[in-house]
């Protein structure tokens, strides 16, 4: 999945990292906590497009700068690198923006609205010689990262099977409101806001696909706008159930859905001719906190299987803030040493080249081939 990494511009190991926070809903509930327990970087600035809610939410975190516009972000001297975590269809130009001032970036999945300008974000970032990283938090879960660990090993052997279900009921209420999560042009769906977290697992931990096909539907059609009560149409996806092939041949079955009442949860299980994983949790409200992983060989019980070694420092009564803190923990050693940054750009274009696939194969009904990553970025 990685490719040679850019020389990146660096700042001292020992300076702490000015950062603007753009976006207030999940940047307010995790990015901001987040930039505020870390040892290595204060917020320089909040940005929101209406000034005087930027400056209410400053005021309230004691940060120096409130902004609403993005070059105004950008033009601060005290700004070295900026999160953002606006809706989907914001991304592509925000970051650009960020990116061109020579700024780093920590940015929100799904990456943007197509490959395409997942692709040329990814070029800008080379050129600027900037880190840029994407949330990609299952990757620093301890359990997650006992699981990475235990299929390294060839715990299971050769896998026979893949299988991932995540059901959870946040959109399962057809009175909650119409907005930018409903609509397809706009990034919506369950396919965006989960689909792009599975695809990058699936090749953090089992490698590239070499195919997939997918189903995506709606069954809520319809939700009242916020203000009016009107019933909006519904176009995004809330459930989306894929077949994929992996590069080494093994089946993978994906079924997401957001509108499961007292759904299962989120699992991941991979059967092979060794052995057994199970990694899953039912907490339907924090979708970090609660995993567990078992383990069984040639068939016998499962036993759960301890993640001691990765073991939070700390942990917070939202679950996402302490992954999102391993993140920035990576971009930030990236930003100072240079170092080859895991999750980036890279991650996030193959995640969205998935999910481009996917529209596409359930437009089509057909199978469709996934390109290889290399030969795609090389493809302008």
């Amino acid at each position: 999945m990685s490719s040679p990494q850019p020389q990146l511009n660096q700042t001292s190991a020992h300076s702490t990292i000015g950062v603007a926070v753009i976006g207030t809903g999940f940047g307010q509930k995790v990015h901001i906590p987040g930039f505020e327990a870390h040892l290595k970087t204060y917020i320089a600035a909040i940005y929101h497009r209406d000034l005087a809610k930027a400056q209410a939410l400053a005021k309230s975190y004691n940060v120096p700068h409130a902004c609403s516009t993005v070059e105004e972000v950008v033009a601060l001297p005290e700004v070295q690198a900026v999160s953002v975590s606006t809706p989907p269809s914001t991304h592509y130009e925000m970051a650009k923006t960020i990116l061109q001032a020579g700024k780093h970036l920590l940015l929100e999945k799904p990456t943007a609205l197509s490959a395409a300008e997942a692709r040329e974000l990814y070029h800008l970032a080379a050129e600027k010689g900037v880190a840029a990283a994407l949330d990609f938090e299952f990757r620093c879960v301890p359990e997650w990262l006992q699981l990475k660990q235990l299929l390294s090993e060839g715990y299971v052997g050769e896998k026979r099977l893949v299988k991932i279900d995540w059901l959870v009921p946040s959109r399962a209420d057809s009175g909650r409101s119409w907005n930018w999560y409903a609509r397809k042009d706009q990034g919506g769906g369950a396919l965006g806001a989960l689909g792009s977290h599975t695809f990058d697992y699936i090749a953090w931990l089992f490698g590239p696909v070499k195919r997939l096909c997918a189903s995506l539907s709606t069954a809520i059609p319809f939700r009242p706008e916020p203000k009016s009560g009107e019933l909006k149409p519904v176009d995004a996806d809330d459930t989306c159930t894929l077949l994929l092939e992996l590069a080494d041949g093994t089946p993978c079955q994906v079924c997401i859905s957001a509108v499961t009442y007292q759904g299962r949860g989120h699992w991941l299980e991979v059967y092979g001719d060794l052995g057994t994983l199970l990694l899953g949790s039912d907490n339907l409200k924090d979708y970090v906190h609660g995993f567990r992983l078992c383990s069984s060989l040639a068939g016998q019980s499962l036993t759960p299987v301890a993640a001691s070694a990765w073991e939070f420092s700390k942990t917070y009564d939202d679950g996402r803030i302490a992954p999102f803190m391993r993140v920035v923990d990576r971009w930030v050693e990236a930003i100072q040493t240079g170092t080859p940054l895991i999750p980036s750009l890279e991650e996030g274009v193959y995640s969205q080249l998935l999910m481009d696939l996917a529209h596409e194969s359930d437009a089509t009904g057909t199978w469709v081939e996934v390109p290889d990553l290399k030969k795609f970025l090389a493809n302008d």
